[in-house]
């Protein structure tokens, strides 16, 4: 088993406060607890996604964060491994779409279908019926056959035919799409990507992580020996716990702050919405319990910036043109948005 994806990065030993190690959560869930049980599901992935821990902690900070993931990246990097391998490290229902330009709507929430025994309408669920779904390729698929995961991933239930009926607990989509391959997709729009808690890009391995993986994967699939190391339940506990993780006024404040700096850049035509603002604290929580903290510092808030706030932002004709990229504009109002330090920013735990 690769090491490099057992330990979480920022979330060590090292990177804990000593009392925060025996501190416990909301629902009497210790903070060791929480950690040794995301290390696992880490380290599980690991044998999968070589190399890529840093890939593997906004995945894990998603899933505490009751949020939904958007793995954009070329091919052949690991997109849709990742999604299965989280999938097959808890012991819950999962489900794959295929994207395609000819799935429908209701390929995805499922249909009303009638029973001629029982002179009555019966409703067969889609594969959105899971707690984890992998959706593959999203891009490929139409707007309106996009759009009938806005009420899922928002809501956490669909409606047919005036019937509303609720999904699982946990729930979480993991979406991929290929940006290089334009033709025959339909991008996503706003309303859609505003729901993806995250966006991250997997990247290529350095060469020793790819050595690594041609010594481990050459032979076999590893995804096929994947078993799950926690279950549906346990992830539900966790994420409760998450939720009760103190958020002081003056960290609140700034991840305001940080959000509605991005409604004045000039360099944006689009920034990020009030939605953005309550993902990334919700980011920075799950942030800072797998820190191993129960109140969450600025560090969890600039930690998840990135990912969180990048994919929401719509750049000017003019930003395209000189080559900005979303991520770099989120980095700059980090090193130009003051972070509040003094009394409050630790929930007066330290």
């Amino acid at each position: 088993m690769p090491t490099s994806g057992t330990t979480l990065p920022g979330s060590g030993p090292d990177q804990q406060p000593a009392s925060s190690r025996d501190s416990t959560l909301p629902g009497d869930i210790s903070i060791d607890h929480l950690h040794s049980t995301l290390e696992r599901i880490a380290a599980n992935m690991a044998q999968v996604l070589v190399g890529k821990p840093e890939v593997v902690r906004v995945t894990l900070v998603t899933l505490l964060a009751e949020g939904h993931l958007l793995v954009e990246d070329v091919p052949g990097v690991g997109k849709t491994s990742l999604a299965k391998a989280l999938a097959r490290s808890i012991d819950c229902t999962a489900s794959r779409i295929q994207f395609t330009p000819d799935l429908l709507p209701s390929d995805i929430t499922g249909v009303s279908v009638y029973n001629r025994q029982t002179e009555s309408f019966e409703f067969r669920a889609g594969p959105v019926f899971a707690s984890i779904v992998v959706g593959d390729e999203i891009n490929r698929a139409s707007p309106k056959t996009q759009s009938a995961l806005l009420e899922c991933m928002e809501e956490n239930q669909v409606t047919v035919d005036g019937h509303t009926y609720s999904l699982d607990s946990p729930f979480m989509v993991l979406a991929t799409q290929n940006p290089v391959e334009m033709e025959g997709t339909y991008a996503l729009p706003e309303a859609q990507r505003d729901r993806f808690t995250a966006r991250i890009s997997i990247g290529y391995p350095d060469q020793t992580a790819e050595l690594a993986m041609l010594d481990e994967h050459s032979a076999a699939d590893p995804l096929h020996a994947l078993r799950p190391v926690t279950d549906g339940p346990e992830i539900e506990t966790l994420v409760r716990a998450v939720r009760g993780v103190h958020v002081a006024t003056e960290v609140r404040r700034y991840a305001v702050e940080l959000v509605t700096a991005t409604r004045q850049l000039a360099e944006l035509r689009l920034g990020a919405s009030p939605r953005s603002t309550l993902q990334l604290v919700r980011a920075a929580r799950a942030q800072a319990a797998l820190s191993g903290r129960e109140f969450v510092i600025p560090d969890d808030v600039q930690a998840v910036a990135v990912p969180v706030l990048a994919h929401r932002l719509v750049l000017t004709g003019e930003a395209h043109a000189t080559r900005h990229s979303p991520a770099e504009l989120v980095e700059r109002l980090l090193h130009k948005i003051p972070v509040p330090r003094g009394n409050g920013t630790d929930g007066g735990r330290r």
